[in-house]
C-alpha cells in the first residue's frame, strides 16, 4: 500500500512522519544561534567528486538548440560549500537533497535522500565531534535519552570515543597495524572464514570485518565516535600530521547506525588533484559512470581554503531515530517505489 493510501486510512501515522519537519526547524535553529549562513547548493553539476566508493545519476541537459550535456545529480554539497569557504563565507550548513545510485532494495538507503552538512572555520575535526553532541540534544530539547527499536540509548555528552585501532582489536581482535599491510589483511580475513578473491582490494577485506563485526556493535547503550580511520579511505580528508597512515576522519553512530562522515579538511590542491585522479582510476575499473573531476574546485584550493573541519550527516537516518522506525522509508512521504 501507498504511503498515501496508508496516511488516508490511518491519520495518526501522520505524527510519525511529521517527526522530519521537527527535526529540521531544530536543526536550522541550532546553527541559526551560531550564526551560521544556511547555503542552497546546486542540485545539477557539472563534476561530482570523485568517489569510487558511489555510484552516480547521469543525465542530461540541452541548451536551446538541443546541444547536449552530460551532467549529475549531486551527491553531495561539499564542493559547492568549500568553494564558498574559499570565497570566505564563513560557518556555513546546507540541507539538501543528495541523489546516489545503486541504493535501492535496503531499508537504511533510499536513492534520494536529506543531507546536512556543516562546516566551522578554525576548528579541527575533534569540534565537529562536540557539534554532534550538542546538535543531538538540541533536537531531543534537552532530553538525555532517547527509545529506539526497545533500546534506552543515552545521547548525552561526552560520547564514546574509539580510534579505528582500537575498535578492530576490540570486536574484532586484529591487530590493526598489521592488517594495514595488504598480504596480512589477506592472511586475517581467510582466517576469520571471509571468502578472499586475488580481485578483493584491501578495501574491501577491510568493509569485510568492519561491517560484519565491528559496525553492529556501534552505539550502544551511548553514541559512538570512530576515529582515525586508514588514511586511503578519506577522500578528501587531511592526514595525520604524525602518521600519514591515517586521516583526520570520524564517524558517528547510533544504535548500529551509521550517521555522519567527518573530515578535517585537505586543503593540499596538488596532493587533492592526485587522489581524484586515483579515485576515477578506480571508478573506472569498478565499471561504474566515468565522469571528470571538477577542476574549478582544485582551482579554489589554490586560491586557499582555509582551515576547517566538516561532516556530512544522513538526515532521513537521524529522522530515524527520533520517530523510532526500523526503515528509513517509514520517514518519507514519497520512498523509492512509491513515486
Amino acid at each position: 500500500m501507498k504511503t498515501w493510501n496508508k496516511l488516508k486510512h490511518n491519520p495518526d501515522l501522520f505524527k510519525q512522519y511529521f517527526v522530519r519537519e521537527r527535526v529540521i526547524k531544530k536543526v536550522r535553529s541550532f546553527f541559526d544561534q551560531q550564526g551560521f549562513h544556511e547555503v542552497e547548493t546546486p542540485i545539477l553539476i557539472e563534476h561530482p567528486p570523485a568517489e569510487s566508493y558511489l555510484e552516480v545519476f547521469e543525465t542530461t541537459v540541452l541548451d536551446r538548440q538541443r546541444n547536449p550535456s552530460k551532467v549529475y545529480l549531486s551527491t553531495s554539497p561539499e564542493v559547492a560549500l568549500k568553494k564558498l569557504l574559499v570565497a570566505g563565507i564563513g560557518n556555513c550548513y546546507s540541507i539538501t537533497k543528495s541523489f546516489r545510485n545503486m541504493e535501492t532494495q535496503s531499508n537504511l538507503h533510499n536513492p534520494e535522500f536529506t543531507i546536512l552538512e556543516w562546516y566551522r572555520v578554525g576548528v579541527d575535526y575533534k569540534d565537529i565531534m562536540r557539534d554532534c553532541e550538542n546538535l543531538f540534544l538540541h533536537i531531543a530539547e534537552g532530553n538525555s535519552t532517547l527509545q529506539f527499536q526497545g533500546k534506552t540509548i543515552d545521547i548525552s555528552p561526552p560520547w564514546e570515543r574509539i580510534t579505528i585501532k582500537d575498535a578492530f582489536l576490540r570486536w574484532a581482535d586484529v591487530d590493526f597495524e598489521a592488517f594495514l599491510e595488504e598480504n596480512n589483511a589477506r592472511d586475517i580475513a581467510k582466517r576469520k572464514g571471509y571468502t578472499v578473491s586475488g580481485d578483493n582490494s584491501w578495501e574491501e577485506l577491510y568493509n569485510q570485518i568492519f561491517l560484519n563485526e565491528i559496525e553492529p556493535r556501534l552505539g550502544y547503550p551511548k553514541p559512538t565516535i570512530v576515529y582515525e580511520f586508514p588514511g586511503s579511505m578519506g577522500a578528501l580528508a587531511r592526514k595525520k600530521p604524525d602518521d600519514p597512515r591515517y586521516a583526520e576522519r570520524f564517524e558517528f553512530y547510533i544504535a548500529g547506525l551509521e550517521l555522519g562522515d567527518c573530515y578535517r579538511e585537505l586543503t593540499d590542491p596538488v596532493e587533492q588533484e592526485d587522489r581524484f585522479k586515483k579515485e576515477l582510476e578506480a571508478i573506472r575499473w569498478q565499471g561504474k559512470t566515468v565522469y571528470e573531476y571538477d577542476h574549478d574546485f582544485i582551482d579554489a584550493l589554490r586560491e586557499g581554503l582555509p582551515e576547517c573541519s566538516g561532516i556530512a550527516v544522513g538526515l532521513d537516518r537521524v529522522i530515524m531515530l527520533f520517530a523510532n522506525v526500523s526503515r528509513i522509508q517509514d520517514t518519507l512521504f514519497f520512498p523509492w517505489g512509491e513515486i
